[in-house]
């Protein structure tokens, strides 16, 4: 897919190559067991479509680091598998052995090649990223969970009551905005962070008035967890892990007046990636026009889970919805309703259609926070 505006500041869907890093740090004399748990999950991932090669590396200077690489055609094939069930099954023999891990994820945009060596085969897979996207500075992620059908209202009272954490995580890390959102049973939980995500969402676990909310919501939820259980927190928030997927920027300072709406989408079976690229080229196409009412953009994507993130210059009832859902164009409704649910959406096809469609999908706003210098 062809970049259209510089105000794309992510995207997942340019079609260039992906190097994935982990980093781990294991437990004394675990060493044995992560290369036999290693073994297993490498000749498992093999197989995944879009997988190019991966490396194990241990450090020389401290054996107890590791350092796991993989390339990747794009991204979407590794996230279609990072996000799956299988994938969470699959790890689960590595967390008894890690004490600590980080991921990092990267386009390709340059290689230099040894002339004198002979090129694997699959080294063609995938393309460069033709050039370094401009960001500001922040990371932006998600969280998404269910709650138990008849708790929506208690456990929205629960979230939007807490007293809001300390935004200094250090000398390079805050939190900037923390958004949730509501639709039926579904929390979705997004958060913006200038610096190093994990440290923040580490801190922010941490803090003792956050502590007391997720407690708090703990016998509401659909899926259990233990927070006192690092292994079972682990699991719960690699679930709930909803990645930012395509990413549109202001293209000026931000608006402090601009109204913040989620949408949720709920796509057919199979067709969630899909739905989240044919969106995201959409906001592409709508970015450099100086009418559009859209300020920034910001696609969530997990299996068939969509939420837009958006930052509207003007009341949500003022703007035509086929341009504040993103299908503007007969055509684009088509495929758009070809991508969705429509048990659950209703019908696509008409002005008054859609209309009903984005009255239902704007999801109900539970509280939305800045840091008081953001």
């Amino acid at each position: 897919m062809t970049t259209v505006s510089e105000r794309i500041s992510q995207s997942a869907f340019d079609g260039s190559r992906l190097r994935v890093v982990l980093m781990l740090d294991l437990h004394d004399g675990a060493q044995q067991r992560f290369l036999e748990a290693y073994e297993y999950l490498r000749n498992q991932v093999a197989s995944v479509p879009g997988h190019i090669t991966d490396q194990l590396c241990q450090s020389i200077e401290n054996p107890s680091q590791w350092l796991i690489t993989s390339e990747w055609e794009s991204a979407p094939p590794f996230l279609a598998w990072v996000n799956s069930e299988e994938h969470v099954k699959m790890v689960q023999p590595l967390h008894g052995c890690v004490r600590n891990t980080r991921s990092l994820r990267f386009s390709v945009l340059r290689e230099t090649s040894n002339v004198h060596a002979r090129a694997p085969e699959n080294s063609a897979k995938g393309r460069l990223q033709a050039a370094p996207r401009v960001g500001d500075g922040v990371v932006r992620h998600a969280l998404t969970f269910t709650v138990k059908p008849g708790s929506e209202s208690m456990v929205a009272e629960i979230l939007a009551g807490y007293s809001s954490p300390e935004s200094r995580v250090d000398d390079v890390t805050r939190l900037c905005r923390t958004s949730l959102f509501m639709h039926g049973n579904r929390i979705v939980r997004a958060v913006e962070v200038q610096g190093d995500l994990v440290a923040a969402l580490r801190h922010v676990s941490e803090q003792p008035e956050v502590r007391a909310v997720e407690e708090a919501i703990n016998p509401y939820l659909e899926q259990d967890r233990d927070l006192t259980d690092p292994n079972s927190a682990r699991v719960f928030f690699t679930r709930a892990a909803l990645p930012a997927v395509h990413h549109i920027g202001t293209d000026g300072p931000e608006s402090r007046d601009a109204q913040r709406h989620a949408l949720y989408y709920p796509a057919k079976e199979g067709c969630g990636m899909a739905l989240a690229r044919m969106l995201a080229r959409q906001d592409e196409l709508a970015a450099d026009d100086p009418a559009c009412p859209i300020e920034g953009s910001t696609l969530f994507q997990r299996d068939d889970i969509v939420v837009r993130l958006i930052d509207l210059r003007v009341g949500i009832d003022e703007i035509d919805p086929d341009l504040v859902i993103g299908v503007r164009g007969t055509r684009k409704r088509g495929v758009f309703k070809r991508l969705m649910d429509t048990d659950e959406a209703g019908g696509l096809s008409t002005d008054r259609e859609l209309a009903h469609f984005l009255a239902r999908s704007d999801m109900d706003l539970i509280t939305d926070r800045r840091a008081t210098d953001s």
